[in-house]
């Protein structure tokens, strides 16, 4: 229950407490009629309270129940952008090692067209 819901209750039953005095003090009825409207503003302040309570009751089970479905929309929306990360990651590993495959391969070229032109520069004849 939030801090106004509790100060609302608070308020309404202390007012209808001073109402009840107040009535009682200076209503020109009979104890038993007295006694009767006392316990008949209880019962109203009573009912009151409850039906207040209730409310907060019902409110804050609906904060409750947003403030879960907003952390589960944001669980699946990171996990989204987990997976997303990962896959671009992966892909980048990925080509990383075509591009090192591929620079090795044509160091390797490079390296027996150097070798032959040397063997063939020392030996006098074309290869």
């Amino acid at each position: 229950m939030s801090e106004n819901s509790g100060d609302l209750l608070k308020g309404l039953i202390i007012g209808g407490l001073i109402g009840a005095a107040f009535g009682i003090l200076y209503a020109p009825k009979s104890g038993k009629e007295t006694r009767e409207d006392i316990a008949q503003t209880t019962e109203e302040l009573l009912n009151k309270a409850k039906e207040e309570y209730e409310k907060a009751v019902v409110k804050s089970q609906l904060v409750y129940e947003s403030a879960v479905k907003s952390l589960h929309e944001l669980e699946l929306s990171a996990k989204e952008k987990v997976e997303e990360v990962e896959s671009k990651v992966n892909e980048f590993a990925q080509q990383s090692v075509e591009t090192v495959q591929d620079n090795k391969n044509r160091l390797k070229k490079a390296i027996d067209a150097g070798v032959d032109a040397y063997r063939e520069e020392k030996s006098g004849k074309p290869a």
